[in-house]
């Protein structure tokens, strides 16, 4: 039973090669997209950042659903391996993909606006605000109830069986959109360390990169066993 969870010996089938290769698109894309909208409004309009992001995590959940599960985030993996959805190594691929694609997004747009942004060090979405938020210690709770809200939901919409079908990627994406709404003047609103990974690695800015790894972690593992174990009845679970 426990090798069967492990799944080691699955690594390299054809489905799971094309999954690495949609999360590892998906998530390159929803980088590219919410980096760059960060980059090209200088990280002032909220709300357009928070809609970017939104809109263009809904797009590549839709996109990639059939094909790997739409996780797009290291998050979202690890809640669906601690509540068994997926296989721990496959899992760990996901999570690989999932990294190198939010690296190779935030690259290219380092190489392609380089001249117009200056400097790498614009591409740091992600910052606390140490005036609104008590520290470090604040920051990283915020960002775990953050991602365990969006694992909540999404364990409601798209893993459940009584979940909302097709509206699934829509609800996630308005889920993201309304927790950068509230949490990029606080947080920088990571809730994906994939989506932090990229920019930091490219501006060599890692400060506070822990709580950007850490809390989202956390909040994905409780999000998903709290719902899956709390909420979720015999009629969710297939």
């Amino acid at each position: 039973m426990a090798n069967n969870w492990v799944g080691a010996g699955e690594l390299a089938s054809k489905a799971n090669l094309r999954a690495y290769a949609a999360e590892l698109m998906g998530t390159m894309l929803f980088v590219a997209f919410g980096t760059g909208t960060v980059i090209v409004t200088g990280g002032d309009n909220l709300v357009a950042i928070a809609l970017a992001h939104g809109i263009a995590i809904a797009a590549m959940v839709y996109i990639t659903a059939n094909i790997s599960g739409g996780h797009i985030n290291p998050a979202v993996t690890l809640g669906m391996i601690v509540t068994r959805q997926i296989k721990i190594a496959p899992g760990i691929l996901y999570m690989a993909a999932q990294c190198t694609g939010a690296i190779a997004a935030t690259a290219v747009l380092y190489l392609v606006l380089e001249n117009a942004v200056g400097n790498a060090t614009n591409f740091g979405a992600h910052g606390i605000n140490t005036t609104a938020v008590s520290g470090d210690g604040g920051a990283l709770l915020l960002e775990i109830i953050g991602t365990a809200v969006l694992v909540m939901v999404i364990f409601a919409v798209a893993v459940s069986r009584r979940g909302a079908g097709h509206m699934a990627p829509l609800l996630i994406g308005l889920t993201v959109a309304l927790l950068h709404l509230v949490l990029v003047p606080l947080t920088g609103a990571s809730v994906n360390p994939a989506r932090t990974l990229g920019p930091a690695l490219i501006s060599n800015a890692f400060d506070s990169f822990w709580i950007y790894a850490i809390g989202p972690a956390i909040g994905g593992a409780i999000g998903a066993l709290l719902y899956f174990h709390g909420f979720f009845t015999s009629q969710d679970k297939g």
